[in-house]
């Protein structure tokens, strides 16, 4: 069966991460300008020819900057997660808790969430089928189901 593909690239979501368990640099709080680029497929177009419409993804755009835009990421079961949460109180910083910060997990992350909300926007017509995730234009990390 045949898969029409439609791709968006949502970018320029400063935000800053750590990696604890890294034994490089990567365990100290830096940051990037995350950028996504989420692969749409679909068996059937709509009545105007697109596989998702690029002009309904304004609440994807949204919970995209609530997760990435002027935030800082730590994995769950960073052991200085209170730290980052007393931090968090006193407006210090924003503070999103992932279960894993790398551009990997990230992208499965974000792919699990505009998976299920694509599906239920579009009744099941269009799915996900793959999320590349950008820390900077140098570092990718990509996630499929297949």
């Amino acid at each position: 069966m045949s898969i029409y593909r439609t791709t968006k690239i949502f970018d320029n979501f400063p935000c800053s991460h750590r990696q604890w368990r890294h034994d490089g640099h990567c365990r100290y709080i830096h940051g990037y300008s995350r950028s996504f680029s989420i692969t749409f497929g679909s068996h059937e177009l709509t009545d105007s020819g697109f596989g998702v419409d690029f002009g309904n993804l304004d609440e994807l755009k949204a919970w995209l900057s609530h997760w990435f835009d002027h935030t800082t990421l730590i994995n769950e079961d960073d052991p200085e997660l209170k730290l980052f949460q007393m931090l968090h109180q006193k407006q210090i910083i924003d503070l999103r808790v992932l279960p894993n910060v790398s551009m990997e997990q990230t992208a499965k992350f974000v792919f699990d969430y505009t998976n299920s909300w694509i599906k239920n926007q579009t009744d099941a017509r269009a799915f996900v089928l793959c999320v590349e995730c950008r820390e900077n234009n140098k570092n990718v990390g990509t996630y499929s189901p297949t």
